[in-house]
């Protein structure tokens, strides 16, 4: 009994130690000096696929190739339909120190992921490491160096001062439009659409004859104008308007003048029935194809889903209407000075109690930057590969010149969507990124979101209606709560009392141990003698 006592008393205390010890968060990762190929890993890939077939065995043949060069490596594969979905199970398993090895994911979502204490791997010292880096000597493929990723895209994945993450993807957002319905209401299609023209015209294909058909379809549904991200939708208007939205500490500026204009314009399209959005109305393409939306906007990536021939058509085949479709960048206040976003996934490694486990993900994530991955997946959607390398290939080149072979590998709506994020990379941005950064990005969609709904139920907008509306969604989203700085270590100050008991208890708790072992040692020793 004395011995189970003694047992119990010491159990209790480790696992006390222990849980004082976690709270701390992992030790920080140090890079091995090798690689150790006499063990075995496995390690977990969280990906994003929208049931697109091909970027799953893309991603599978990436999976076979690197295990193909590092036999002792096993990649396993998890993949979900929704990035918000991957955030939210990382949450999740933070707390339970099972987060995947390696994630799709964007920095807004990191920057959460950072409230924890080494929770995600800084990567400027693996980037630059010798043996194990990017092009390092010891890579068993050929790996791009830092200098052939695209620098815009690089820097996207800078959060403070480090890089949490590698760019896998890019892409950023277009207007496809119905060419023939514009061209039948009278208008031409601008190299570069404005807000006013795309109102405008929207407006008129909103008309209807005496019997309530469009006039522009002859059909009885017609949304001229349907945004599938409200949050980008807001945001790159506040981007093109010069006005606030927020600083890179996490200071809130979205409450203002413009934001304020913007809801009331759309709001007046709202109650005319020329615009709606994917929440309210659903996804833009299904509209599109069937001749019930003019202007559809979506990302780049979505390309495949437009038009009349998409490959991914996802509407019954006595619904599809005949129409050419073009693809332009998204509506603008200044034509000759055009911003639009940079969007597109990274890819960030969560750190694990064992380097080497570490360094084994960091193996495959460079892998995902080889030409064969990034080529692949860039011709399944209207994505673009992130490295020069990859852009510069004679298999890519020779994939961008085919636009219109087939409408399948080569659909030339998909080809031109990928130009346009090429030709205007120059002209994109990316918001400030900080613990909070995604909620606010939310919230920039869901002002718009209840202003377009409350519109549709026929309420009042006016001052009163906008006041109510920065009180909701401030609270909604906690916007009047502190932000940022979720990158950087807190003084917390001086530990509580209560804390500093506790630590006492345990000291005290511990030396009893060693007192009764060593008590009951020196008595066993005084038996023996006798």
């Amino acid at each position: 009994m004395k011995k189970l006592r003694l047992f119990l008393l010491c159990t209790a205390a480790v696992m006390l130690l222990a849980s004082c010890h976690g709270s701390r968060g992992l030790d920080a990762f140090e890079i091995p000096a090798e690689f150790d190929t006499s063990r075995d890993f496995e390690i977990t890939f969280w990906a994003k696929n929208d049931t697109n077939m091909t970027q799953t065995e893309i991603y599978q043949r990436a999976i076979d190739g690197f295990e193909a060069l590092y036999p002792n490596i096993r990649v396993n594969l998890r993949l979900y339909t929704n990035y918000g979905v991957i955030y939210n199970d990382v949450i999740t398993n933070l707390a339970t120190g099972t987060t995947p090895n390696v994630c799709i994911t964007y920095p807004d979502h990191i920057a959460t992921y950072l409230s924890g204490v080494n929770t995600v791997v800084p990567l400027d010292g693996l980037m630059n490491d010798a043996r194990y880096g990017l092009g390092g000597s010891d890579v068993r493929f050929d790996a791009p160096t830092s200098d052939e990723i695209i620098p815009k895209y690089l820097s996207e994945c800078v959060i403070g001062d480090t890089h949490y993450a590698l760019p896998y993807m890019r892409s950023s957002e277009a207007v496809y439009i119905n060419k023939t319905y514009v061209e039948a209401l009278g208008y031409e299609i601008p190299d570069v659409p404005t807000w006013d023209w795309i109102w405008e015209v929207s407006e008129a294909a909103a008309e209807k004859n005496a019997d309530g058909i469009y006039k522009v379809n002859g059909q009885d549904v017609m949304i001229p104008f349907i945004y599938k991200s409200t949050d980008n939708m807001m945001i790159q208007y506040l981007a093109q308007a010069g006005a606030g939205y927020s600083t890179a500490d996490g200071e809130i500026l979205i409450f203002n003048e413009q934001t304020e204009d913007f809801l009331y314009e759309i709001s007046s399209h709202v109650q005319t029935g020329a615009f709606s959005t994917f929440k309210i109305s659903s996804y833009p393409a299904n509209f599109l194809n069937a001749g019930q939306c003019i202007f559809a906007v979506d990302s780049t990536a979505g390309a495949t889903w437009m038009g009349s021939d998409a490959p991914l058509l996802d509407i019954a085949e006595e619904k599809i209407v005949r129409f050419e479709t073009v693809v332009r960048p998204i509506p603008q206040l200044d034509p000759e000075n055009p911003v639009m976003i940079s969007q597109g996934p990274s890819v960030c490694i969560f750190n694990k109690a064992d380097p080497q486990e570490v360094l084994a993900s960091w193996l495959f994530t460079q892998y995902l930057l080889t030409n064969e991955v990034q080529i692949a997946y860039a011709q399944t959607e209207g994505y673009v590969p992130v490295t020069e390398k990859a852009l510069a290939d004679p298999v890519y080149v020779d994939y961008m010149s085919r636009a219109g072979e087939d409408n399948d590998l080569y659909y030339d709506v998909k080809i031109a969507a990928s130009r346009l994020a090429l030709d205007y990379t120059a002209n994109t941005f990316v918001t400030p990124v900080y613990n909070g950064s995604a909620s606010l990005r939310d919230a920039a969609g869901q002002m718009i979101e209840n202003t377009a709904k409350a519109t549709r139920r026929k309420q009042t907008i006016d001052d009163a209606f906008m006041d109510k509306l920065e009180t909701d969604i401030t609270a909604l989203y906690r916007l009047n709560e502190a932000r940022g700085g979720a990158m950087e270590a807190k003084d917390l100050g001086p530990l509580p009392s209560g804390a500093k008991a506790l630590l006492a208890v345990i000291g005290a708790v511990w030396v009893g141990i060693l007192a009764y072992v060593g008590y009951g040692y020196a008595k066993e020793k005084k038996k023996q003698k006798r």
